[in-house]
């Protein structure tokens, strides 16, 4: 074999590609396959109930929306994610807004804010229920005798509160991000121009924050619509399945047995997003091409 052979076929198998081959290994395994699986078990009858998996058409999709306990999941699951979504972004803005300026107590406090993103999702689920019993800390605080995550009515918003509040930090790192990025020069043009603060910041800066916008509503829906630890820590789908998003009624119908239910659940999730929040990302990625 000639010099210049060997130097190609060594070339080939030292490619910067093959150092790839791990990390697409591992999403074929564990990413790719159980997802064309979930797409195939959906129209089975797979149970723990019998050992044969039989096709059964489009029989579980029917059977779960004439049941209307999905229908419902699923309207939880929107309602919670935009719940989320709205109270992460208001959070996180009005503390990069409160926290812009670079001296030693934002600097603090910025950190300080990080800290709930870095902190398991369970484990703030915990500390929150426990905070929030009838005979727990903020009770105790504010003088009063309330059921915090009792309240068929007000759950839902409480436990939205609680997830926006975990997240709440990295919305904050984006838009401090997005605030650091516009330009000195458009700033002080409007200063010169008799621009006022409050115009300056809504009509020059606040425009100019749509890409951190745009992240920081996609993360917020995509999360949410996926959440599950959060709300199983704090009321495991209550008061009344009240709080019962798609995520904790696939896992009590999986842990019921019934896994091809569980997963025409998992692929109808799968189906909202899709249909949901990439609309809305979308819409947001042409408003910042108009900006």
């Amino acid at each position: 074999m000639s010099r210049g052979s060997k130097a190609f076929d060594r070339g080939r198998h030292t490619h910067p590609l093959w150092f790839l081959a791990p990390a697409f290994a591992i999403l074929l395994v564990f990413f790719f396959l159980p997802t064309v699986f979930n797409f195939v078990y959906a129209f089975t009858d797979w149970s723990s109930f019998h050992a044969e998996i039989r096709p059964v058409g489009t029989e579980n999709f029917q059977d779960l929306i004439a049941d209307g306990t999905l229908l419902r999941a699923l309207r939880i699951t929107l309602v919670y994610a935009v719940l989320v979504a709205i109270l992460q972004n208001v959070f996180g803005f009005l503390l990069a807004v409160l926290l812009e300026r670079d001296t030693t107590v934002n600097r603090i406090a910025r950190v300080l804010m990080l800290v709930p993103v870095l902190m398991s999702a369970l484990a703030v689920g915990y500390v929150f229920q426990a905070l929030l019993k009838p005979t727990g800390s903020v009770n105790m605080v504010l003088g009063i005798d309330y059921a915090w995550l009792a309240d068929p009515d007000w759950t839902i918003l409480t436990v939205a509160v609680i997830h926006a509040w975990k997240w709440m930090g990295l919305s904050m790192l984006i838009y401090l991000a997005g605030l650091k990025t516009v330009p000195l020069e458009l700033t002080e043009a409007a200063r010169i121009d008799g621009a006022s603060r409050w115009r300056l910041f809504w009509r020059i800066r606040f425009p100019l924050l749509a890409p951190a916008i745009t992240f920081n509503v996609a993360t917020a829906l995509l999360g949410s619509m996926n959440g599950f630890d959060i709300v199983q820590a704090t009321t495991g789908g209550g008061p009344a399945r009240t709080t019962e998003i798609l995520n904790i009624f696939i896992y009590r119908t999986f842990g019921q047995g019934l896994f091809a239910q569980a997963t025409t659940m998992s692929l109808i999730l799968f189906l909202m997003v899709a249909l949901l929040a990439f609309p809305v990302i979308r819409f947001l990625r042409k408003r910042e091409e108009i900006v």
